[in-house]
């Protein structure tokens, strides 16, 4: 499948700022199928000079620095992208089995996390027992916008039994890392066409490790694996390590950020 995605991240700002840096995970990944055949990013104030770099988990990382005073910024990334079912044999490096089996910022896993994954997991392999997770999530947890923060822990959402794509993300992988599978955070987009005119938002997910699939790719959100209709941008530990923007500046000032997304098939 072939996909155009149009991300727009502006920042607003109470009162002009100066010496702003910012760090952009908006280009999607060339892996496991996925090419991203066109990318482009264009910023207001004009005349930015990006730069790119890889990070230690294989993440596209584009940055700019802006030396002007400003009290609005817009980020404009547009992609096409060629998709394909994710299949990912990879093994894990001993690092990487650390990072995916330990608690992270987000991915907590304190006691109710322990007895979630102990009650739903079941017995088998590590791919029966993260989709029985996941399917434990998507039947028992409520879709809502207004419940959590970008900020949430997983132990929180599973008592409030609510959130959003990144919430469950979080909790399937916590409870993963609890049952001794390992579990890594997906950002990205999923074209939906239950959206209709709202065209679509960024999307979370998560990858399983199993030992003879490989990676096995999971979104709680919906109950199923990654299809041709996901987008991967980035892949962590948890949110933390993925946001799409990032940034710090000078200056005395209350930041608003608002982001739209618009997914199609071309």
């Amino acid at each position: 499948m072939r996909l155009r995605v149009r991300h727009t991240t502006t920042f607003t700002y109470s009162a002009p700022i100066v010496e702003a840096y910012t760090e952009l995970r908006l280009r999607p990944l060339d892996v496991d199928g996925q090419r991203c055949t066109s990318f482009r990013v264009v910023t207001e104030p004009h005349g930015v000079r990006m730069h790119a770099f890889a990070d230690h988990l294989g993440n596209v990382v584009g940055h700019f620095d802006i030396l002007e005073p400003h009290d609005k910024l817009t980020v404009t990334a547009t992609s096409e992208v060629s998709t394909a079912p994710f299949d990912d044999p990879t093994p894990p490096t001993p690092l990487e089995l650390y990072d995916y089996l330990c608690p992270s910022r987000y991915a907590v896993i304190d006691p109710t996390v322990e007895a979630f994954a102990a009650e739903h997991a079941g017995d088998g392999d590590a791919e029966s027992r993260a989709q029985a997770l996941m399917q434990a999530i998507r039947s028992g947890f409520v879709y809502d916008k207004t419940a959590t923060s970008v900020s949430t822990p997983a132990p929180e959402v599973l008592t409030l039994r609510r959130g959003v794509c990144q919430d469950f993300a979080h909790l399937l992988i916590a409870s993963c890392r609890s049952a001794g599978i390992p579990a890594r955070y997906v950002s990205g987009y999923l074209l939906d066409d239950a959206l209709a005119d709202d065209r679509g938002a960024t999307h979370a997910w998560a990858d399983v490790h199993d030992a003879k699939r490989g990676w096995i790719s999971l979104d709680p959100t919906h109950g199923r694996e990654q299809d041709e209709a996901y987008v991967r941008l980035a892949v962590g530990r948890d949110y933390s390590d993925v946001p799409p923007t990032r940034g710090v500046f000078k200056g005395k000032a209350d930041e608003t950020l608002a982001v739209a997304v618009d997914v199609r098939a071309l």
